[in-house]
């Protein structure tokens, strides 16, 4: 295996300092929320979570796509990756919104639609890794993954306009609320500052996972065609 890029190696010290100064804002710069207080500073993180996991799905459909125009393994490859990561920060997502619905709607948890769309979103995804191990030939794995990864995207939007589409009680940071809606709130100027700067921060987390993750997943490849390769 190649030795680690420096370009990356700069991207890991880029992003554990970015990611501290997102924090430091989180709780230093953005204002105390006059409702919900201190529990509404998870929303940054909360939010972040839930688009670095949406952007994972879609950069396992691209690849999926890719794949399947291409038949080039690094496609699978870069698939595969993309998708636990973003399975890691949809939970993360999932996590985060329970501990701001305790205090604000006194449950950990309710069969929102928001709630629904994103816990089945998790399930298909979980589906797509356990499905993938129970196929051995690599090339059958990886048109199978192309092709339920693009298949499985279809739950991605339905989970972002779930609130926008249903009636519900979760808020929607950008746009109009829901009648229902309960724990909406208006972003002051440096809230607003805060949340772009999270989901800037959260979207380099992803580049520096997905590429550690696939460098990973190159090696991984190579030790399978060997044993492959034995076996025949």
């Amino acid at each position: 295996m190649n030795a680690k890029p420096r370009l990356l190696t700069s991207l890991d010290i880029v992003t554990v300092l970015l990611l501290i100064a997102a924090t430091a804002m989180v709780f230093f710069y953005a204002p105390l929320e006059a409702v919900m207080g201190q529990v509404q500073k998870v929303f940054y993180f909360h939010v972040a979570a839930g688009w670095v996991g949406m952007l994972g799905f879609l950069a396992a459909a691209i690849a999926g796509f890719a794949y399947l125009r291409t038949a080039n393994r690094e496609w699978d490859i870069i698939g595969l990756s993309a998708v636990e990561i973003g399975m890691v920060f949809a939970l993360i997502n999932i996590i985060t919104g329970s501990i701001w619905a305790r205090p604000i709607w006194n449950t950990w948890w309710t069969w929102d639609p928001r709630l629904t769309t994103a816990m089945i979103m998790e399930l298909i995804y979980a589906a797509y890794l356990m499905l993938r191990s129970g196929i051995e030939d690599p090339d059958r794995r990886a048109r199978f993954g192309a092709v339920y990864a693009i298949i499985g995207f279809v739950s991605v939007p339905l989970t972002f306009f779930s609130a926008r589409l249903f009636r519900t009680i979760h808020p929607v940071i950008i746009g109009t609320n829901q009648p229902g809606a309960t724990g909406a709130f208006d972003m002051t100027p440096k809230m607003l500052h805060t949340f772009l700067f999270s989901l800037l921060v959260f979207s380099l987390i992803f580049i520096d996972l997905l590429w550690r993750r696939v460098r990973l997943g190159r090696l991984s490849d190579q030790v399978e065609q060997l044993k492959l390769k034995t076996m025949s």
